[in-house]
C-alpha cells in the first residue's frame, strides 16, 4: 500500500512506534510514543532519556526502521492453520537523529504532544526540558500494509 492518505491515517491513529537499530549486526528494537509530522519532508519525533542504549546506537548508525500498527483482529479458521490476524500497518526507513537546537526540540515535543491528543501550545518545564532528549527520524521511504 502506497496511498500516503491511508499510510497517514495508519500512523494517526497508532498508539506506539517501533525503532528498530543495528550495530555491528546486531539489532535493538525499542517502542516509542511519537509525533509524526507530513508534509514535503515527513518525520517522526521521538523523546527519551538522555542516555541509554538507543542514543549509543543512534551515533554509531543513524539508518533505522520503524513500524507501527493498528486495528487488530484475530480470525478463526476450522484447523490450526487457518487462524490469523487482521491488521494494518507501516513500515518505514530514514535516518534518525539527535535534535539539539531549543527551538527544534520545543517543536518536536509539541508534535507528540498533539498526536496525544493535545492542540494547544505547551510550556515545559526548564528542569525536564533539559533532561529529555528529542530525536527526528527523517523518513526515506515507507508503505502501508492491510491484512
Amino acid at each position: 500500500m502506497t496511498d500516503i492518505r491511508v499510510i497517514e491515517e495508519i500512523i494517526r491513529k497508532a498508539e506506539v512506534c517501533r525503532i528498530a537499530l543495528a550495530i555491528d549486526n546486531i539489532p535493538y528494537i525499542v517502542t516509542m510514543n511519537f509525533g509524526y509530522s507530513g508534509g514535503e519532508n515527513p518525520s517522526i519525533f521521538f523523546h527519551c532519556a538522555n542516555e541509554g542504549r538507543k542514543l549509543e546506537m543512534i551515533r554509531k548508525n543513524k539508518y533505522v526502521c520503524f513500524e507501527m500498527d493498528i486495528d487488530h483482529q484475530i480470525f478463526r479458521g476450522t484447523r490450526g492453520c487457518d487462524w490469523g490476524m487482521k491488521y494494518r500497518s507501516v513500515v518505514g526507513y530514514g535516518n534518525i537523529s539527535i535534535i539539539t537546537e531549543k527551538e527544534v526540540k520545543k517543536t518536536g515535543l509539541d508534535c507528540i504532544m498533539k498526536h496525544y491528543g493535545g492542540e494547544d501550545e505547551y510550556i515545559y518545564d526548564e528542569r525536564v526540558f533539559a533532561n529529555t532528549t528529542v530525536l527526528r527520524l527523517d523518513i526515506k521511504e515507507m508503505t502501508g500494509k492491510k491484512r
